[in-house]
């Protein structure tokens, strides 16, 4: 497909008295679904989102949940645009990802469903087999989630801070330790000490 020069105003409608976009040819259906799903997987976007579960851990359900949502529209609709398509791609990445795309890559994906359904109405299905075939192919060379990593920011010092922190807390209670016993020490001593006959001795005064 050549998403070089998108017409952003293209759009579907169905022929009376058809009232939605649904294809009553099973196989017309299944071709269609098979490649909005694959249109919705070659989504870098998307599919970065899901590898790093920034949607939680049914990050991978919402993705097929997005599929879904697409093919509704031709169910639901008579008339269905590239804009309408866009719309719920991006507004789906927000809800369901907290993701605010902006790089207008939500734009070909949309571009590529609409020519997919115009393709299957003519029984031609090489896009979505094609795609198809591309991913399963991806499928046996990937060797792990496309992983994003997220790093601390070098001038926040929280670390090294509660660390002195609670080296200070620990040389405080050494400090008070050693005047306690300090403390006990000088007690004892100022203790009268009685010889043996019974009287007590006179002890130096300590000086301060």
């Amino acid at each position: 497909m050549n998403f070089s020069n998108i017409d952003a105003s293209a759009f579907c409608e169905a022929i009376s008295p058809k009232t939605n976009l649904l294809f009553d040819d099973e196989k017309q259906q299944a071709n269609f679904e098979l490649g909005v799903s694959m249109m919705i997987y070659k989504w870098d976007a998307l599919d970065v989102a899901v590898s790093n579960n920034w949607g939680g851990p049914d990050s991978a359900e919402k993705r097929d949940w997005i599929s879904t949502i697409v093919i509704e529209l031709f169910q639901n609709n008579k008339y269905v645009d590239i804009q309408m398509i866009e719309e719920t791609l991006l507004y789906a990445m927000v809800d369901e990802f907290e993701t605010n795309v902006e790089d207008d890559s939500s734009l070909p994906i949309s571009a590529g469903i609409l020519e997919i359904w115009k393709n299957c109405a003519q029984n031609d299905y090489t896009i979505p087999q094609a795609l198809y075939q591309a991913w399963t192919e991806k499928q046996k060379t990937q060797t792990g989630p496309r992983k994003v990593e997220i790093v601390n920011d070098p001038l926040n010092g929280t670390d090294s801070s509660e660390e002195s922190d609670q080296d200070y807390d620990d040389d405080e209670s050494m400090m008070v330790d050693q005047e306690g016993d300090l403390e006990m020490d000088q007690e004892s001593n100022n203790e009268p000490i009685i010889d043996d006959d019974g009287f007590e001795l006179v002890q130096p005064k300590s000086k301060r």
